[in-house]
């Protein structure tokens, strides 16, 4: 009995602290919830005053900003103002000005209209004149014209048949005068000196032992040098002089470069001379190009294709009858141009006829036709104006005179070839006996390349071994020997030196 009650005690006494429990946490919850209404209420009172803060402090920006921007509108206004015064003021003069036109006018209408009238009684006077005239002598104006005209043809025909004489004597020794002075006047303006070129170059080198080393053990490196350009060096007895001769001159200045950069270098040697050719070949070629810039500069011959320049720079290296043709094309251009200026004439297109009348020059000896031909094949594949091609092709009147320029263009090249000392036959005739000796040695099958020496006594032909035999090789040196002296006119003897060598290279790697 006792266990139950302390059972059901213990059982009241949870229930009683559970709802004790309950009580002091509602008790504390609502004392936080007091707390935070109040921490609430001074948040929203703060933020009313900072509200209030931002509000003035805005109405007061505002109340400036307004204050500005009417100002700024006053001052506008004001300008406004000015100008419409300004304006209104401009208006009233021009009005004014516009009545002293109105009134200028009228006197202007006036004074036509007295005039009309006083040419009106001069015509009606005249015409009284002339029918009193007429009356007089029987004779409408005409008739007395012709009358009289007649009269004093007849009585004055000898005096006008002579004097018709005189002006076109006068007139024709005015018009030769005339050009005459055009002509002296470009050929003084451009009084350059002739240089003709030679067919020789002197190097000097620093000692007698580098002859040796250039001629090489039983001249194995002189004939590799030789071999390699296509030119013949003489080692003579002359003391710091070494001569590389050739017709060439492009070949003539590679054998110089390369030559002058192995002496510098000191090692003379097959594979060291087959370096340095290469390497002053595209020495040349830069030197080409160079010349060609600088001649189309020189004569202000501007927006030709860079091809086209090329092909002028190998000019530079080449000559006409001793006259080196870069030097004759660029002094045609100048001649060209004075005399297009003083004739009317369009100077550029003058200039630049006269500066590639011979471009074809530059590639005659690989392309078949004459150098006009060539050169007007190249200027159309490239782009160059008709008119320029019209202007050149005619300097040897293989085409017809089209335009005042081509007319202009043939007589500068008279000019430039034509004066003392400009040109020299034999040399001419010297160097086309050699390219023909080389032409014709190429002209056979397998031909590597062809190079004529020793002032043309000697053609050295090398073949590719490949394609040519020891015994085919004897055969063609007769081939060649016989048609030179079928087709060639030569004093002495020409040595034919047909050259087969074969090379094995390897790398050990």
């Amino acid at each position: 009995m006792s266990l139950k009650i302390v059972l059901v005690l213990l059982v009241v006494a949870g229930l009683i602290g559970t709802a004790f429990g309950y009580f002091l946490r509602w008790i504390i919850a609502l004392g936080k919830r007091g707390s935070m209404e109040l921490e609430i209420k001074q948040m929203m009172l703060e933020a009313r005053e900072d509200a209030k803060k931002i509000t003035t402090e805005g109405e007061r920006k505002a109340e400036k900003e307004v204050q500005k921007r009417l100002g700024e509108l006053k001052e506008k206004e004001s300008k406004v103002q000015q100008t419409e015064d300004r304006l209104i003021k401009k208006e009233g003069l021009l009005d004014n000005r516009q009545l002293d036109i109105d009134t200028e006018v009228e006197k202007i209408k006036q004074k036509i209209t007295e005039v009309k009238e006083v040419r009106d009684k001069i015509e009606e006077l005249n015409a009284k004149k002339q029918e009193e005239l007429e009356k007089v002598s029987a004779l409408s104006k005409e008739d007395a014209k012709k009358e009289l005209l007649r009269a004093v043809e007849k009585q004055y025909e000898e005096d006008i048949l002579v004097r018709m004489q005189k002006l076109e004597f006068a007139s024709q020794e005015k018009l030769d005068r005339k050009a005459r002075e055009i002509l002296t006047t470009s050929i003084h303006r451009l009084g350059n000196a002739v240089t003709a070129d030679i067919l020789a170059t002197t190097i000097t080198i620093p000692s007698d032992e580098i002859k040796g080393k250039i001629i090489g053990k039983e001249g194995r490196n002189i004939k590799a040098f030789e071999r390699a350009t296509g030119v013949d060096v003489i080692v003579d007895d002359t003391p710091g002089l070494i001569t590389i001769s050739s017709f060439d001159p492009v070949r003539r200045q590679i054998a110089r470069v390369a030559l002058e950069n192995l002496i510098i270098d000191g090692r003379i040697q097959p594979a060291k001379i087959e370096e340095a050719v290469e390497k002053a070949r595209e020495e040349i070629n830069r030197i080409i190009k160079d010349k060609g810039e600088q001649s189309a500069y020189e004569c202000s011959v501007f927006n030709l294709d860079p091809r086209i320049l090329m092909i002028l720079g190998r000019l530079h290296f080449r000559t006409s009858y001793g006259q080196n043709v870069l030097q004759h094309s660029i002094e045609m251009a100048h001649i060209a141009g004075m005399i297009a200026e003083e004739l009317g004439a369009d100077v550029q297109i003058a200039k630049a006829g006269a500066l590639l009348h011979d471009i074809g020059k530059a590639v005659d000896h690989e392309v078949q036709g004459t150098h006009v031909e060539i050169g007007r094949r190249i200027l159309q594949k490239f782009g160059a104006d008709e008119r320029i091609i019209q202007a050149m092709q005619s300097h040897h009147e293989e085409y017809p005179y089209e335009t005042q320029e081509s007319i202009i263009v043939q007589v500068a090249d008279a000019i430039s070839g034509g004066r003392p000392g400009a040109r020299r036959d034999s040399v001419e005739n010297y160097l086309k006996r050699l390219a023909d000796l080389e032409a014709i040695a190429n002209s056979f099958e397998g031909i590597e390349k062809s190079y004529a020496i020793q002032a043309g006594r000697e053609v050295r032909v090398f073949v590719k071994p490949e394609n040519i035999t020891d015994l085919e090789a004897k055969k063609m040196a007769r081939d060649i020997a016989l048609r030179i002296e079928n087709e060639l006119k030569y004093p002495g003897e020409i040595k034919v030196n047909v050259i087969r060598e074969s090379r094995s290279i390897e790398y050990a790697r």
